[in-house]
């Protein structure tokens, strides 16, 4: 089942996807080729913590498109580098076309990557701090619809309790179960999307 979905992907017929998929190729390649993935790296991780905090108020598919601007902008997203920035960097930022120019975003960005660095001093790194709330396995869930994902759960409002108590920004549970599912801590690839299939056939080590 899951090779005869990858081989009807490869050949570009049509395979069902969640709802959220629409047919704008950026979403489509963002869909099945990493929401719901687990993520481990580091800078992986922060670049998903800024993209979702500034999606707020907003579409994902206007993150998205900016999604190159904002990593030529924010220097790839180094949180080393990024947590560096002063109020002059601030001023070059807002006048990016690249990105979203929010001045709270902007530095909400600046002050996340600080957070971010504290965390990894403590806890050897982000990563090993985002997936002990979870012993480091995913939370697969079963969706039978779209309808059926919620804004947010009690996981999401514990880990954005704990960043909050840590010094973050833009991280209510909303943002964070978003975070949550962009980089693989929870799954909620409905139960007929072919990644759902996939992914729990051979989940990533």
């Amino acid at each position: 089942m899951v090779i005869a979905a990858v081989r009807l992907r490869e050949v570009g017929l049509m395979v069902e996807r969640c709802g959220w998929a629409t047919s704008d190729p950026l979403y489509i390649a963002y869909h099945d080729d990493e929401w719901g993935v687990p993520e481990h790296d580091d800078r992986k991780l922060f670049e998903m913590l800024i993209l979702e905090g500034a999606q707020a108020g907003l579409s994902w598919i206007t993150i998205l498109r900016r999604r190159e601007g904002y990593r030529r902008a924010f220097d790839n997203f180094e949180p080393s580098v990024v947590a560096a920035y002063d109020d002059a960097k601030v001023e070059q930022l807002l006048g990016d076309l690249g990105i979203i120019r929010n001045r709270l975003k902007v530095i909400s960005a600046i002050r996340n990557a600080r957070a971010f660095l504290t965390v990894q001093e403590g806890s050897g790194s982000f990563d090993r701090y985002l997936w002990s709330f979870v012993d480091g396995k995913p939370v697969v869930d079963s969706r039978p619809a779209l309808s059926s994902v919620p804004a947010k759960t009690p996981l999401s409002d514990a880990v954005s309790k704990d960043l909050i108590r840590r010094g973050f920004n833009f991280v209510g549970s909303t943002i964070v179960y978003a975070y949550l599912q962009a980089t693989g801590v929870v799954n909620d690839h409905v139960e007929t999307c072919f990644r759902a299939v996939e992914l729990r056939a051979h989940p990533p080590a």
